[in-house]
This record gives structure tokens, C-alpha cells and sequence, in this order.
């Protein structure tokens, strides 16, 4: 059981299939994820990483679990912040489930540590990101606090 874990449960009016390209696909999370992308053969046991627009790499892991459209399990190592790479990696799973004409979406970001500075950080990064990501799907526009790299980070 993780010492350190956020949750977080949301309804998009959207399909399995849309959400789960959204979720991995460059073109989709560049619109939302501030301007990053993911790396990844999506297969257990690929390397998987999150790319920041400036070329870093800013998250790495390994895919542990994936059924498309339904559910990814992988690994997750923050990479461009010393103090959150030193914790080493936490576990990401992604849970789709079709509900009438939405999907619940759950995000489950854990690490066996207690008072993980990644899981402070990551629980604040969440909540925007999958708002904007919400909003992309439902209205083709994700939210604007979202669309670019912080400056300075």
C-alpha cells in the first residue's frame, strides 16, 4: 500500500477511444499538458517519457500495465527537479470506464513514501491538466493556463 497517494475522479462526455488518444497520443497532449508529449512503444516493459517543449525529458518510467481504452499502469520518475527525482519512481494508473455517454476517468498517482514532495506537487499539477484535458474533449478548446511550459521552470 503507497504511503503517499492523490486521487482523482472526472466525467468527460467523450468515448473510451477519444480520451485514450488523448491521454497518450503527442498531438492530443501538447493541446493541454502544457505543451508536452509522451515517448513510449505502449507495451508492457516499454520506456515510457514525458518530453518538455525545450527538449528535457521532464518524467521517464516503464509501461507496467496496459489495456487500451481502458487502463495504463506505468512507472514515474520526475527527472528535471533534483529534489522530486530523488524520491525515485511513483506509479501512475490510469482507469477508464464507459458511463452512459461519459467516461469516468480515474488517475491514481502513489509512491511508498510518506509525505511525498512528488505526490504534493503532482496532486496540484493534476487537477489543471485534467480540467483542461475535460475541456478539450467536450468543447475542442483546452483551458488556457494550460496551453504553454511555465516560464522559468
Amino acid at each position: 500500500m503507497a504511503e503517499s497517494r492523490f486521487v482523482y475522479v472526472t466525467y468527460i462526455r467523450t468515448t473510451p477511444q477519444k480520451l485514450w488518444q488523448a491521454l497518450i497520443e503527442p498531438e492530443f497532449t501538447r493541446q493541454y499538458w502544457c505543451e508536452t508529449w509522451q515517448e513510449s512503444e505502449w507495451k508492457p516493459g516499454a520506456s515510457w517519457r514525458s518530453m518538455i517543449p525545450d527538449g528535457r525529458v521532464g518524467d521517464s518510467g516503464e509501461i507496467l500495465e496496459i489495456e487500451p481504452h481502458r487502463r495504463l499502469v506505468l512507472t514515474w520518475r520526475n527527472e528535471f527537479l533534483p529534489e522530486l527525482r530523488a524520491e525515485g519512481y511513483s506509479r501512475l494508473t490510469y482507469e477508464l470506464e464507459q458511463q452512459g455517454d461519459s467516461v469516468k476517468l480515474t488517475v491514481i498517482h502513489e509512491i511508498d513514501r510518506p509525505d511525498s514532495k512528488l505526490i504534493e506537487a503532482t496532486s496540484g499539477g493534476w487537477p489543471p491538466i485534467l480540467s483542461s484535458l475535460k475541456s478539450l474533449l467536450e468543447t475542442g478548446e483546452s483551458l488556457a493556463a494550460t496551453r504553454r511550459w511555465p516560464e522559468g521552470v
